[in-house]
């Protein structure tokens, strides 16, 4: 009897090891977790409150919202060489004028209201501005005050403090040109000179009331000055020095993963321009051009705004994004990732909605962090409504080598299969059938177009997959039903002569 328990026992340990092993080898379940990017409330320069924001999120049916406040608005110019004493500054609504910690238990208050909805705290930064032209030839121009990169999943107020931008004291160093600050504080002297009882400097005799009041005014000039100054430290980077280039952002980036945060070039090809009048002084010139080489002049961040309600071309065949993804590829490191940005600031802003403009994770559970480790291991793709709202869904993009591996949105998959079959499958959310152009893009070349309509269920054989490396396959889709980018699988085939290596 014992000895036929013991059998059973065996025999059930055995079965309980099988199924772990078969079930290690299934898939996850995904949960398609669809989620607004790039959100602004009134803790910065948005125009609903964050309940507000959450109870439209939740009667859209979105699965999360993934916060940019402004980091910082705050500009100013000084007229050199005393410009940290004879300046002119302006601040606009932001995180850091609301307070981030404030910030931060608003979003833990309001996700207690809406367990349902997942609410990711973010920032959006501007590091760096500089100017050009001067207020004596009336041509003053303030460079890059919206070149900006997403912050993304910080939850404590140290590491938001931490993060190197013009506009944030916290993050400032000292330096040379931190000791042009202090020199209002030599005027102390002479007024503690001047406030000092005559009698004694010259014995027998009384200070003059004049005097004392001559060395009041004078210590109190000392100190205005120095407080105007504040903070007496010195910014990362100077807002004069045109030569920084992406230094400034490079060190952001780095700060901010860190500190574990991910971090998104925000809408690389939008264009800001503005001028302001000032009187006597001139037109004052903000303007920010497009910047799509700022995916490859920075590493390190995990993606960036891709899809939005611009004009853009950093995600088309051989543009930046497959330079970079194949250098990236080349060197080891992880490729940068696409997201769909809402911007939304309010709804005063035409065409704009929490809704228009999605990022969808796929992540293993219905939790803030699940979405952010869907969205570093670039699980996730980005799609925009189109006319009559209607709006695409990717259900199936996989690649597979007949021996029941594949690799879905993310994942990679190394095999020896000389063809390998690529599989997808779209609908349109509202069930109707919509009108698609989907191209299937592999290294960054379109391999096959095909015209049809959702839903559509695809699949090719790719008999000409180079070898011995990694190669990136995604898909793009346009249409009535608006417009749909995928993250790239990867798929690298081996060949003898690799294995014999």
């Amino acid at each position: 009897m014992a000895f036929a328990r013991r059998g059973r026992n065996i025999a059930a340990s055995v079965l309980i090891l099988m199924a772990e092993t078969v079930a290690a080898q299934e898939p996850a379940t995904l949960h398609r977790l669809w989620t607004a990017v790039h959100v602004h409330s009134m803790a910065s320069t948005g125009t609903m409150t964050l309940e507000a924001l959450a109870e439209r999120a939740e009667r859209q049916g979105l699965d999360a919202l993934i916060l940019s406040e402004n980091f910082t608005l705050r500009y100013e110019y000084g007229v050199r060489p005393l410009e940290r004493v004879l300046k002119y500054g302006i601040s606009l609504p932001s995180v850091l004028e609301y307070g981030i910690d404030r910030y931060l238990a608003e979003v833990r208050a309001v996700r207690e209201r809406h367990p349902r909805l997942l609410i990711i705290p973010g920032v959006e930064v501007a590091p760096h501005y500089y100017w050009t032209g001067s207020l004596a030839t009336r041509d003053l121009t303030m460079h890059n005050a919206q070149r900006n990169l997403l912050v993304v999943g910080l939850e404590r107020l140290e590491d938001y403090a931490a993060l190197p931008a013009r506009g944030n004291p916290d993050s400032f160093v000292w330096d040379g040109p931190s000791l042009g600050t202090v020199w209002p504080l030599l005027l102390l002297a002479p007024a503690v000179w001047l406030w000092l009882p005559r009698q004694w400097v010259h014995a027998g005799r009384k200070g003059r009331p004049s005097a004392r009041l001559a060395g009041g005014a004078v210590a109190v000039l000392s100190l205005t000055l120095v407080a105007y100054a504040w903070p007496l430290a010195s910014p990362p980077y100077s807002s004069y020095d045109a030569q920084a280039g992406y230094r400034p952002y490079q060190t952001l980036i780095d700060a901010a993963v860190e500190r574990g945060a991910l971090v998104f070039w925000s809408m690389p090809e939008a264009r800001d321009f503005s001028q302001h009048a000032f009187g006597p002084l001139g037109t004052v010139t903000v303007t920010t051009e497009p910047h799509p080489e700022s995916l490859e002049q920075t590493l390190r961040y995990t993606g960036f705004g891709g899809l939005y309600q611009d004009t853009r071309t950093s995600a088309a065949p051989g543009g930046v994004w497959d330079r970079v993804m194949q250098a990236r590829l080349a060197d080891g490191g992880p490729p940068p990732i696409v997201i769909g940005e809402a911007a939304f600031h309010g709804l005063q802003d035409s065409g704009k909605d929490l809704d228009r403009v999605y990022t969808v994770a796929l992540a293993t559970e219905r939790t803030g962090a699940a979405v952010l480790a869907a969205l570093r291991a670039g699980r996730a793709w980005a799609v925009a409504r189109g006319e009559q709202r209607s709006l695409l869904e990717l259900n199936e993009f996989t690649v597979s080598d007949g021996d029941s591996r594949r690799a879905s949105i993310g994942e990679r998959l190394e095999t020896s299969a000389p063809a390998p079959r690529i599989d997808v499958r779209l609908l349109a959310v509202d069930g109707a059938p919509e009108p698609v152009r989907m191209q299937l893009v592999r290294d960054g070349q379109v391999i096959a177009s095909v015209e049809g309509t959702a839903p559509l269920e695809w699949t090719m054989r790719d008999e000409h997959l180079p070898a011995d490396r990694w190669v990136p396959y995604r898909i793009e889709v346009t249409g009535r039903g608006g417009e749909l980018l995928s993250n790239p699988l990867y798929v690298k085939r081996t060949t003898e002569r690799a294995v014999l290596k």
